[in-house]
């Protein structure tokens, strides 16, 4: 099952990046090798760290609720089959807790930070993120499968799904506008996280769902009224070159930061919402 996660999540990666050289949804703004390359250095980091700590202790813990009958997931017997789907559920739910922390705490910020600034988005942006966030997040994913009585089923189909999820909502892949829109009925596309990559700020602060959109619909931080080619990825207050350099990167945050939502200039980029839509029924 091990060997299967990372068969299906290398391939999905590979073709979503040729897609996205087919049909690329938004027009690149900057060269696409460096970046490339520095994105898989923090993803190969990320990797990493995540399977010697997170995912380990992950299932160590899944293993103990099991065989102790721990956790909501496991307090009424269900079949397998049930379990899967309700714990799939719980723990997408409660990411968007987590991801809405990474915003919304300063200290989390910091370093969520470091995926953020990335100021083009795609497949290559989906585990760009600094190796310390993965590290901390490692307490809530055990407290998650603690809570949660998630089954090392549940918890191999979940982080299969999670991953594929967000290469595909992170991709420069342009859908058919009428086949993503009826997609985003259900689960969240790239129209819908390339809003939460915008350099304007109430619009950064939104969008947080992973797998299911209907998490931001539920908690109204849902936003779908923006042109995508208006959009402009990235964090304001870190667009020169030198900000987007490995060392940089690992050790920014660190150190004191700069102004997020300010260009050098001292402007803030304005949002670019269509006000005669409605902010949950569009996108394009």
């Amino acid at each position: 099952m091990k060997y299967l996660t990372v068969i299906i999540s290398v391939s999905f990666f590979g073709m979503l990046f040729l897609m996205e050289q087919i049909a690329p949804l938004r027009s690149r703004k900057h060269p696409f090798l460096q970046r490339f390359l520095l994105n898989m250095g923090l993803t190969a980091v990320v990797f990493l760290v995540g399977s010697v700590a997170v995912k380990n202790a992950a299932l160590r813990t899944s293993e103990w609720t099991v065989s102790h009958s721990f956790g909501l997931g496991l307090l009424i017997p269900l079949p397998e089959w049930s379990q899967v789907a309700i714990g799939l559920l719980l723990m997408d739910l409660t990411f968007y807790y987590w991801h809405w922390a990474n915003h919304r705490i300063p200290l989390l910020w910091r370093f969520h930070n470091v995926h953020h600034l990335d100021p083009d988005m795609d497949v290559s942006t989906s585990f760009r993120f600094h190796f310390v966030e993965i590290l901390y997040s490692t307490a809530f994913r055990v407290l998650q499968v603690f809570v949660l009585g998630i089954t090392p089923l549940t918890y191999v189909v979940y982080e299969t799904i999670f991953a594929c999820c967000t290469m595909f909502h992170h991709s420069n892949v342009r859908l058919p506008l009428q086949l993503e829109r009826l997609m985003n009925k259900v689960i969240v596309t790239p129209r819908m996280h390339g809003i939460h990559h915008s350099a304007v700020k109430g619009e950064t602060n939104s969008n947080y769902s992973v797998i299911f959109r209907w998490w931001d619909l539920l908690h109204r931080t849902l936003i779908l009224n923006i042109p995508q080619s208006l959009i402009r990825i990235g964090v304001p207050g870190y667009q020169q070159i030198k900000d987007n350099r490995l060392w940089t990167l690992l050790g920014m945050p660190f150190f004191k930061q700069k102004n997020y939502w300010e260009f050098v200039d001292g402007s803030s980029p304005q949002s670019n919402q269509n006000k005669d839509a409605k902010v949950t029924t569009m996108l394009e």
